[in-house]
């Protein structure tokens, strides 16, 4: 098998991750801070390492601003729904993920949220230029870092600054870059960054984390759920303590504890040196379908900054037809159709039939990516 479906959830995952797995679930096991014994005490050290190791990864000071979700999604929500309210202003741009997207609807439609969109370039780019002129008047400003159909990678601190010279709060989706791309949130401006735990962190599905900066004040925002926090139990109030207040219910501690192990066993690798690692093998796989004559590729370009993400279509066939002949006939993992991504696909013009999308990732090797160019080759043959 080759997994070429990284943008999706990386495979495999570190061993570290697995082995904390197994042993918080079988040497653990316990409900952190619903108990005053020392399996719940052991439970609540692990989830906070975890918060150590996030905070550090991304150079935030205090490791309780780091809240734990479900993922990326859950994060990006729990953020607009505490932040906006009623005939707020938000701007974004016009290639964003559906898990920012509908929640923004969402918002608009039913809480009277405006909503501007910011102009892109070909590969998903936002334009600086157009940010700043549908700036004026905003309390957010929400760009995702990396689009995940083509691979392309926006200038978040340049977004940032735009943000805050306009007075507005500036947050990012990570999903795509979070672990592949060196991101100090501080040096950036980033108020909230919003991140899978499963993807470039390689860590378990079912975890995700929002991280809120020193300028926001969580006092002021509302909480999307409520709920037994194991803290102020005598109250019948959600606490306003962080990460209380964003962490209602009984935490995933298995995989708070493989997502932690995971971040340590990237840090060690070196963010810098994973980058490197897929954007040669991402360059690869471009200049390698590129030489296919009838290969129509939507992918930002070698020399750009980018993810191990681009995506493809074979002139005259369906994406889906594509993804189906290279998993059944050489084992090859894609992923085909709109990526839930449906803006960015009316943006480059694939809409609404989709695109092949090829992802590697940190475990993909050079003959992965040189099988999968040959199969490519071989599928655009057929008659």
């Amino acid at each position: 098998m080759i997994y070429m479906d990284n943008a999706a959830t990386t495979f495999p995952k570190p061993e570290q991750a697995a082995e904390a797995i197994r042993k918080f679930i079988t040497d653990i096991g316990a409900n952190a801070g619903r108990s005053g014994h020392s399996c719940s005490v052991r439970a609540g050290r692990v989830i906070y390492e975890a918060r150590e190791a996030a905070a550090a990864l991304f150079n935030i000071g205090d490791p309780l601003r780091v809240i734990f979700t479900l993922n990326a999604t859950a994060a990006i929500n729990t953020a607009l729904y505490g932040i906006l309210e009623e005939g707020d202003l938000i701007v974004t741009s016009d290639a964003e993920h559906n898990s920012s997207m509908r929640p923004i609807r969402e918002l608009s439609q039913r809480k009277g949220i405006r909503l501007v969109t910011a102009r892109t370039d070909e590969n998903g780019v936002i334009d600086y230029d157009d940010l700043r002129a549908k700036s004026k008047g905003a309390k957010l400003i929400s760009i995702a870092h990396g689009n995940n159909v083509t691979g392309a990678v926006s200038d978040i601190k340049s977004a940032a600054d735009i943000a805050h010279e306009n007075g507005a709060y500036f947050m990012t989706d990570a999903a795509q870059t979070a672990g592949l791309i060196e991101i100090d949130m501080e040096s950036c401006g980033i108020d909230i960054l919003c991140a899978s735990g499963h993807k470039g962190l390689y860590g378990p599905q079912g975890t995700g984390i929002m991280i809120l900066g020193e300028n926001i004040d969580h006092r002021k925002m509302k909480t999307l759920f409520q709920g037994g926090t194991g803290s102020r139990s005598e109250e019948e109030r959600q606490p306003e303590m962080l990460p209380d207040k964003f962490e209602s219910g009984t935490a995933n501690g298995p995989g708070i504890a493989g997502l932690s192990a995971s971040i340590k066993w990237l840090s060690e690798r070196g963010v810098e040196a994973n980058y490197i690692h897929e954007k040669k093998l991402r360059d690869s796989l471009l200049a390698g379908l590129a030489d296919i004559g009838c290969v129509e590729l939507y992918a930002s370009p070698a020399g750009s900054v980018s993810t191990g993400t681009l995506s493809f279509n074979i002139q005259g066939r369906e994406s889906s037809e594509i993804c189906y002949r290279l998993d059944s006939a050489y084992g090859i993992m894609t992923r085909a159709g709109l990526h839930c991504a449906p803006s960015v696909h009316r943006r480059i013009g694939t809409y609404p039939e989709g695109t092949v999308r090829l992802s590697v990732g940190a475990f993909t090797s050079l003959q992965d990516v040189d099988f999968t160019i040959n199969a490519v080759k071989e599928l655009a043959s057929e008659k």
